[in-house]
């Protein structure tokens, strides 16, 4: 991470941050590295892990698998009671793990984690579903169709767990 924006407030980082989107540059190397950042400090509020949850998104697209909220909170060894508020909403645990896949080029990997009671089939309620298109969204993607959309990144994330399980990822 450039010694820059480890100087920088989280309010100059935010700022970079949305400019970068108002202008469509939610590809540029820095604003990337600015995601970066802002999950990083992020995390020092968060009960639940970054990394832990990410681990446990990618173990289940290697598994075909959608999980569920309470799962993945319980892989950073959280409650469900007490993990559901820091879940939700534009800066919450799923949004920042949105920016973690958009930053590292993975799928985003949050399009398999589902209420549990749609686990078996994989789909998003209706909530979910608004939050994860306006998470995408804001990442610069093109959303015409949110179910058809969020189907394709969920069938994404299952090719690539498959390509890492065969070892191509």
């Amino acid at each position: 991470m450039p010694q820059t924006l480890e100087s920088r407030t989280d309010a100059e980082i935010g700022n970079w941050i949305r400019n970068h989107e108002a202008a469509g540059k939610t590809s540029a190397p820095l604003y990337l590295e600015l995601l970066e950042e802002r999950a990083r400090r992020s995390q020092s509020g968060q009960r639940m892990d970054f990394g832990r949850s990410l681990e446990h998104l990618k173990q289940a697209a290697r598994e075909r698998a959608c999980t569920s909220y309470g799962a993945l909170a319980a892989a950073s060894g959280v409650e469900w009671s007490k993990a559901r508020h820091q879940m939700n909403g534009p800066n919450g645990h799923l949004d920042r793990l949105l920016d973690i896949c958009h930053a590292r080029g993975l799928p985003l990997l949050t399009a398999i984690c589902v209420n549990q009671g749609n686990v078996a089939d994989g789909e998003l309620a209706e909530e979910a579903l608004s939050g994860f298109v306006a998470g995408a969204r804001r990442l610069g993607m093109a959303v015409d169709d949110p179910v058809g959309f969020h189907r394709r990144c969920r069938d994404e994330c299952w090719e690539w767990g498959a390509r890492e399980v065969r070892g191509e990822a």
